[in-house]
C-alpha cells in the first residue's frame, strides 16, 4: 500500500513537472510587455517601431509598448541598464555607442559607452535628404556655402553626423555654414519653416515633410553622387552611402536627387532572454504583409536583410539560434560576431 502510495505521489510529481516545463515552453512565462525606444512622433524611426510594435503585439505573446525619446543619447543608456529592452535605431549610432569614447567620427563621439546592445535584425536603410523651401534658390548642397544650415542637434546626435556627411559629399564643413543651433530634427525643420533657417533635413516621406509641404511647400536638394562625392561621404561617416531617388510617391522628390542612405537596426539589451527576442524576431520575420502598409520603408525591411557580415554590433544569442534554425547563419557569420564580442571582453 505504502509502495503504492509513493509510486502515486512520485507520477504527481512527475506530471507536475512535466506541466510546468510545458508552461515555459508555451510562453507562459514570458512578460506581459516590453518596451521599444525610438525618435519622437513625427519621425520615420517612430513610424517603424510602432509597425513592429503592432506585429510583435499580435504574434508574440506579450505586448510591445512604443517609447518615444529626444534621440539616441537618451534611449540608449536606459537599453544598456535593462530599463528598456528593445530599440530602432541606425547602425552608425549603435557602432559609436558600443566601441566607445575612444572611436570617433567628425572628431566626435558624444554617446554614452553602450556595451550591452545587441542586434536583432538588420532593417531597411533609412534616407535623409536636404530639405529647402519649395521656394529657394538653393539647387544642391554645393549652394549651401555661406547659408543658414542647423547644427548642433544637442538631444538628437545621429543627425549631427547626417548634416557632417552631406557638407562631406560636396568638400564642405561646419565653418563653410552659419549654423543654427537645434535640439532635435523636428525643431531643425521647425525652423525652416519659421525662416530662421535656409536649409534643414529630415528622412524621406516622414509625417513632418508632409506636415512643412503642406505648410510651406518644401523640396529635398541632392548631395553630391558623383565617384569623389561618393568617397567624402563614406571616409567622412563610415556606414553611409548614397542613393538616388527618383520623383513619384516621396513627398518634397521633385527630380531625381541624392540622399544619404544608412542602416536601420531593430536591436535589443543583451539581458532580454533569448525566448522573448525569438518571438519578437518571428513575428516580425513572418509580418512583412502587415507592416508594409505601415510605411514604404518597411518594403525594403526584407528576411535577406537580416544577417550581415558588416554588422556594427554583436547579434543577441537569441537572435542567432532564430537564425542558424532557418540556415541564414552563414558559416563566416561566427567570426564576424566573435570579432564584435571582443570589442567588450
Amino acid at each position: 500500500m505504502r509502495r503504492s502510495m509513493f509510486a502515486l505521489a512520485f507520477v504527481v510529481a512527475l506530471v507536475a513537472v512535466t506541466l510546468s516545463v510545458r508552461t515555459v515552453a508555451q510562453g507562459q512565462s514570458l512578460p506581459k510587455s516590453v518596451t521599444i525606444g525610438t525618435n519622437p512622433a513625427g519621425t520615420v524611426y517612430f513610424a517603424l517601431a510602432s509597425g513592429i510594435a503592432k506585429v510583435v503585439s499580435g504574434g508574440a505573446g506579450y505586448q510591445m509598448a512604443v517609447q518615444p525619446h529626444a534621440g539616441t543619447s537618451t534611449m540608449l543608456p536606459l537599453i544598456n541598464t535593462g530599463e528598456m529592452e528593445f530599440g530602432i535605431q541606425n547602425g552608425v549610432d549603435l557602432w559609436l555607442a558600443y566601441r566607445g569614447s575612444a572611436h570617433q567620427i567628425g572628431g566626435r563621439n558624444p554617446f554614452a559607452h553602450t556595451p550591452n546592445v545587441r542586434l536583432v535584425m538588420r532593417g531597411a536603410p533609412l534616407m535623409v535628404g536636404l530639405l529647402v523651401r519649395k521656394d529657394s534658390p538653393i539647387k544642391t548642397v554645393h549652394d549651401v556655402k555661406g547659408k543658414r544650415f542647423t547644427g548642433e542637434y544637442r538631444a538628437h546626435l545621429a543627425v549631427w553626423y547626417n548634416m557632417f556627411g552631406h557638407l562631406a559629399s560636396a568638400g564642405l564643413g561646419w565653418s563653410d555654414v552659419k549654423v543654427v543651433p537645434v535640439n532635435t530634427v523636428n525643431d531643425g525643420v521647425d525652423a525652416l519653416l519659421q525662416n530662421r533657417a535656409d536649409v534643414t533635413q529630415h528622412a524621406l516621406n516622414s509625417a513632418k515633410v508632409k506636415e512643412a509641404d503642406a505648410a510651406v511647400g518644401v523640396r529635398h536638394i541632392s548631395d553630391d553622387c558623383s565617384r569623389e562625392g561618393e568617397a567624402r561621404m563614406k571616409k567622412a561617416v563610415p556606414g553611409y552611402y548614397p542613393r538616388v531617388v527618383k520623383p513619384g510617391a516621396i513627398t518634397g522628390i521633385v527630380e531625381d536627387t541624392c540622399v544619404v542612405a544608412y542602416d536601420t537596426y531593430f536591436f535589443a539589451g543583451k539581458a532580454v532572454p533569448d525566448q522573448v527576442v525569438e518571438l519578437a524576431l518571428k513575428a516580425v520575420w513572418e509580418g512583412g504583409e502587415q507592416l508594409v502598409p505601415i510605411h514604404p520603408m518597411f518594403k525594403e525591411w526584407t528576411q535577406d536583410r537580416a544577417v550581415d557580415a558588416d554588422a556594427s554590433i554583436p547579434y543577441h544569442p537569441g537572435a542567432i539560434r532564430f537564425y542558424k534554425e532557418r540556415n541564414v547563419w552563414k558559416p563566416g557569420m561566427d567570426q564576424v560576431q566573435q570579432k564584435l564580442l571582443a570589442v567588450n571582453p
